[in-house]
């Protein structure tokens, strides 16, 4: 017990100092529904409630100590009966309130918090009747949750008025109580909550599992404790922090999913506070923040479902703003009822992301489900009149004869029961009572235009007479305009690349960088899933509205002010034309410029930022509906503020002072030109962007001829490109629509100032630090002066950096021509001290390309004799995941084979493996690999395949494509690999996003416990990458059972993938590896699996850095194919590898010189110099320094001042 309070003491500040963030806390559920239909109130209900929830024991979890529950709760009734019998004496049933709150165990500090609640209650002239303290059974409790257990009273209140009038003055009292104490500094140490207060209904719930609850709460048992509901969740948290607050159901939800946008709906509900209004609250300040800071994205929901419901929306109508099914063209519903959702759409952005929603206001409780139906919800009708809806179906045992109906909710649909009456409402009836309530399709009408059908005689000109320059001073080079503009142009999507990325991240990098690049993608792995922005185009959305809606949000009305609805978030220069001239209904705009003097550097800057938001907030006052911030009139004085941060700073600016709802940003910038550029500034609040250089770049290339299309098509197909690329960011991350995505912030930093991020991008993380205004300044400043101040006579021509393939004069690249010439040779020679001359290439370079290269250890020195072999560091090793298709067959079985020779591991990848290699050859080689890839496509997985295996590795995410499914062009699908796939020569073979199983942390659960049935001998391995929020992950995936756990590093290979997701999603191995260890440290789940990590290893080096972080096992991908002779020419996805490595034409496979000796070569050498950087560090093992990351020093390049 003192051990256990010793790590919770110190909690806190391991949350300030490592990597764990409880923001990236997730969780998946089960949640269950018993409604009696009869309208009579029994225990029987309660009793079948508990019995669900003890049913979906699976779907929770346990901590460390095996005893404590993630949460588990119940939503109940009032049980009026059961109160009398406590001796309470309260009024009439309706005509008080009741409720739990959870308080500390100090008597002193308790009594504190019971002074603010009287104060509050006197001033709100109710009348306090009583306190209870409510009995509990602790003896059921795990040490965890025993060591954190609250005192939990009942509280009794009556008031004048009606019920109705009682239940508000009861949430207005509530809310007065929880900012009080919020503002007094006494709930600092989250030890006071009120769990519910309510005429209706109560909840019981704790840090309890499923089974627990009963025990734990006596009054759950007595026989007079009625209801007609029991709303039942049992959660299975990502961590074991203790959290009782955060166990579920909440005041009106239980919620099974995540809610993905959810920075975004916290933002834009504090932004719209200002011009909320209720006639039933006549002080709206006191209900103010409506989201109660610090909490989990389920009960942020729940605070704004009250509030909606206690201002006066229905359940179903809160429900259908606050999370709407698909409405565009592609979904077969009503016009009245798209007509509801647009009018909504324009008030209130979706809250997106996987979810089973059931909810109750103590009369009617219902259930619904995500846009997407991305988690289960099955009900069942009993002929005895009782209702169950639940995660799955079978949680309460009945005879078959009783059962009337069973069913499921569909994708966005709802059902609802009336518990007074026994009434059932279906989705179509309540949907057709919400649609038509109002004349939504004739306000709309009145109110709305379409863009696209707006016609202007006006010429526009798409062409600049300073291109070249401005092309310049943006920094563009040949490749953004012939790897990226050009092909964008021909093709409309996205260009396709592989090997991933090498390249030093902005961070370290010496040339001057975009803003943009310093932000990496977040992407969904294993608590939510993926999504097919292609197969699933139902429900995908770009759709948005420009004009500020000056409108309350609690009250329909036909007056809206003007808006135009756009189906394209990318303006043409037409289009930003006509809005910028549009004078509909007083439609107005201000154009306001996002420039500095370029002689002032950051002072300059600064200042420009605070004028700029200050004029913009000056537009809101004087009515302006929306502004364009420009960065046109960009000359030799004047410098453009990055767009990414002009935008990012007016929004949050907006936000701050309540008034980012009553106008919109539309962004006229030169500088954005690829995918991830366009979704940062939407991530971080423009409604629309005009890529104005771009439009003139591209009708400059059809003018000379290098684009062999119109200006008109060109345009169109960049525009679909980048539409594209748009919803494929978004569905990485499990969103479905732009409006949800805008201002939701789902990114992270990779090397900015915690300055500058507190500044102009609150709640951004950056696990390292980095640069500042300054250096901000300094690389707009570099391009900027280069294109001003040339030469008169200088012809003109773009830098190429390299960023996309090696250069001379660009980027470091960590395989470079004399890294890749000096492995090579070393290890077809069999050279060590070549080999030597290799790793010192690597490890002493000038300049940082990764984390490690800032990290040093210190050295006291042991005879080498002393380390143990290298036979037994070769076990460790491991191939990286390569597919049987993506690269050559001789390739691959070179893998398996060296990999079986030292002991090693080899990966099948995803695309199946011969069952002619499950047999040793005939002089006693294998080329059977030890590790058989579970992926998203399940090709070529069989019960003969995953039998044949030491190790079944389930892979969530790969590094070069977080979030997205692998793809083999149908010219790499020959006879032989559609036969191991099992599909048809010819065929592009293209893996889903999600596992169509996986959905949950659960589902992941529930796929490790099958294929352990399967093939009980062999390892289970999940694969995940390095994110912010990994290390919560990773505890989540340990607690579902797994043996081993992959962390891939962002720098990871790939034999195809969208450019943006290559340079863009991740992070490198080194923040996902430690966060993990930290985490699974934390939660004492670290002794439960065995960690692995991949991306870019390539030296003993970085081998003994990765164990000191906390890996025992490391994988090698990239430096095993050039060892075989790949030459980095980054063609895998074109099936023109002129080495034999990545192809399956027979000709080219015929130049592979690779052979598997040259892998056992590199192996043992790659052992030999984790040796020697053992013996200088002065230990005898791998064993001795793994997860001792304190043994690591900071290693300074004081000539790149943005590593300092």
């Amino acid at each position: 017990m003192k051990q256990q309070e010793n790590i919770y003491r110190q909690l806190s500040e391991s949350e300030q100092q490592s990597l764990y963030s409880f923001d990236n806390e997730h969780d998946a559920c089960g949640v269950g529904l018993v409604m009696t239909l009869t309208g009579e109130k029994t225990h029987d209900i309660v009793e079948k409630g508990i019995q669900v929830l003890e049913n979906m024991v699976h779907r929770g979890a346990e901590s460390a100590d095996r005893v404590t529950g993630d949460g588990a709760g119940i939503l109940v009734q009032i049980p009026h009966e059961f109160i009398l019998l406590q001796g309470i004496a309260v009024p009439e049933e309706g005509r008080y309130g009741t409720g739990l709150i959870f308080l500390p165990k100090e008597e002193k500090k308790r009594a504190r918090y019971l002074q603010v609640i009287r104060e509050v209650i006197a001033s709100e002239a109710l009348t306090l009747i009583g306190l209870r303290d409510l009995p509990v059974n602790s003896s059921c409790l795990g040490e965890i949750a025993l060591s954190n257990e609250p005192h939990i009273v009942q509280i009794f209140l009556t008031g004048p008025g009606s019920r109705e009038e009682l239940e508000r003055k009861l949430y207005l009292t509530r809310k007065k109580i929880e900012k009080t104490i919020l503002q007094s500094g006494l709930g600092e140490d989250r030890d006071f909550y009120v769990v519910s207060l309510s005429t209706k209904q109560m909840i019981y719930k704790g840090m309890l599992s499923s089974l627990q609850l009963r025990s734990y709460f006596p009054d759950l048992s007595h026989p007079h404790f009625t209801s007609r509901v029991a709303l039942v969740h049992s959660r299975f948290s990502t961590n074991t922090f203790p959290t009782w607050d955060l166990a579920q159901p909440f005041r009106m939800l239980a919620h099974n999913g995540e809610i993905n946008t959810i920075r975004g709906n916290r933002q834009w509900m504090q932004s719209r506070e200002s011009v909320l209004s209720s006639p039933h609250f006549p002080d709206m300040e006191a209900l103010y923040p409506v989201i109660q800071p610090g909490m989990s994205d389920s009960a942020s929901f729940d605070n704004a479902l009250e509030f909606l419901v206690m201002t006066g929306k229905s359940l179903p109508h809160a429900m259908a703003m606050m999370v709407p099914e698909s409405f565009n063209d592609k979904n077969p519903i009503s016009d009245a009822l798209k007509a509801f959702y647009e009018y909504h759409s324009m008030l209130m952005e979706p809250w997106d992301g996987p979810a089973t929603l059931l909810f109750s206001d103590g009369r009617y409780a219902g259930g619904m489900l995500d846009r997407n139906g991305l988690r289960p919800a099955r009900y069942t009708i009993t002929c005895d009149g009782m209702l169950i809806l639940a995660s799955e179906t079978g949680t309460l045992e009945m005879e078959g004869s009783n059962i009337k109906e069973r069913g499921r909710l569909k994708p966005g649909k709802m059902m609802m029961v009336d518990t007074h009456t026994g009434r059932i409402y279906r989705d179509q009836e309540l949907k057709e009572e919400l649609a038509s309530a109002f004349p939504y399709r004739q306000w709309l009408n009145n109110n709305c235009l379409h863009l696209e059908e707006i016609a202007s005689g006006r010429k526009v000109n798409n062409e600049l007479e300073n291109r070249e320059i401005l092309l310049k001073a943006f920094g563009y080079t040949t490749e953004d305009i012939e790897l990226l503009i050009k092909p964008m142009a021909l093709e409309g999507k996205e260009p396709v690349s592989s090997m991933g990325n090498d390249v030093t991240p902005a961070a370290f990098s010496d040339k001057p960088q975009r803003l943009f690049n310093y932000f990496r993608q977040q992407f969904a792995q294993v608590t939510n899933p993926p999504i097919d922005p292609i197969r699933e185009e139902l429900v995908m959305s770009l759709t948005g509205y420009i004009g500020a809606i000056h409108q309350n949000l609690l009250q329909e009305i036909p007056e809206l002010s003007p808006i135009v609805r756009i189906k394209s978030p990318i303006l043409t220069n037409t289009q930003i034309d006509i809005l910028t001239n549009l004078r509909y209904k007083g439609f107005s705009a201000a154009v306001i410029p996002m420039l500095f003097d370029s002689e002032r550097g950051a002072e300059g800057l600064q200042e420009s930022l605070d004028t700029l938001c200050r004029s913009v907030e000056q537009a809101v006052d004087e009515g302006k509906h929306f502004i364009v911030l420009s960065d046109r009139g960009v000359d030799a004085t004047h410098a453009p503020i990055p767009s990414l941060l002009a935008t990012s700073a007016v929004h949050l600016y907006l936000v701050e002072r309540r008034k980012r709802m009553q106008i919109d940003i539309v962004v006229e910038s030169a500088e954005p030109r690829e995918v991830m550029h366009f979704a940062l500034l939407f991530g971080f609040g423009a409604n629309a962007v005009n890529p104005y250089l771009v439009f003139a770049e591209l009708a400059q290339q059809v003018k000379k001829g290098a684009l062999q299309l119109d200006f008109d098509t060109a345009k169109r197909n960049y525009i679909q490109a980048v539409n594209k690329g748009l919803l494929k960011v978004l569905s990485k991350m499990g969103n479905s629509t732009l409006r949800s995505y805008r201002g939701a912030h789902i990114f992270e930093a990779l090397g900015i100032s915690s300055n500058l991020l507190d500044r102009y991008f609150r709640g951004i993380s950056s696990k390292i630090g980095g640069i500042g205004l300054e250096e901000v300044a300094q690389e707009v400043l570099q391009p900027h002066r280069e294109a001003f101040f040339q030469e008169e006579n200088e012809p003109f021509h773009l830098r190429n950096l390299g960023q996309y393939a090696y250069r001379i004069e660009g980027e470091n690249h960590a395989w470079n021509p004399e890294t890749v010439s000096r492995l090579q040779i070393a290890t077809r020679t069999g050279n060590y001290e070549l080999f030597k001359e290799y790793t010192q290439l690597i490890n002493e370079k000038e300049k940082p390309a990764f984390i490690r290269d800032m990290l040093d250890y210190a050295r006291e020195p042991i005879d080498i004799s002393e380390v143990e072999p290298v036979e037994k560091i070769m076990k460790r090793f491991c191939t990286g995941a390569m597919s049987f298709g993506s690269i050559s067959k001789e390739a691959h079985e070179a893998l398996a084979i060296a990999m079986n020779i030292i002991g090693g591991r080899s990966n099948t990848g995803e695309g199946g493996e011969d069952p002619e290699r499950f047999k040793p050859q005939e002089d006693g080689l294998s080329r059977r690999s030890a590790i058989k890839q579970v992926a998203s496509g399940r090709f070529g997985v069989t019960t003969e395949y995953l039998v044949n295996a030491d190790e079944l590795q389930i892979k969530i995410a790969q590094g070069a494509k977080p979030g997205e499914g692998g793809q083999l062009p149908g010219y790499k699908v020959d006879q032989i690999i559609a036969k191991t796939r099992h599909s048809i020569p010819g065929i592009s073979l293209i893996s889903p996003p999600p596992h169509h199983d996986i959905y949950s942390i659960e589902d992941l659960a529930q796929l490790i416990f099958d294929l352990r049935n399967v093939n009980p001998q062999a390892v289970i391995s999940v694969k995940l990458v390095s994110e912010s929020g990994v290390g919560t992950i990773a505890a989540g995936v340990a607690k579902a059972k797994a043996d081993l756990i992959v962390i891939s590093g962002a720098e990871g290979g790939t034999g195809a993938s969208p450019s943006s997701s290559i340079k863009h999603a991740g992070l490198p191995l080194e923040i996902g590896l430690a966060e993990t260890q930290q985490t699974l440290v934390i939660n004492n789940l670290r002794g439960m699996v065995t960690l692995q990590t991949d991306g870019q290893l390539k030296t003993g080096r970085d081998i003994v850095i990765a164990a000191m972080l906390g890996a025992e096992e490391y994988g090698f991908a990239t430096s095993a194919l050039i060892v075989l002779g790949c030459v980095m020419m980054r063609k895998c996805h074109l099936n023109t590898c002129p080495v034999g490595v990545a192809t399956q034409d027979a000709a080219l496979r015929k130049r592979f010189i690779g052979r598997y000796e040259y892998l056992v070569n590199y192996f043992r050498f790659l052992a030999e110099d984790v040796r020697e950087q053992l013996a200088a560090m002065g230990f005898r093992s791998l064993n001795e320094i793994i997860g001792r990351s304190y043994l690591l020093q900071r290693k300074h390049y004081p000539e790149h001042p943005k590593t300092e």
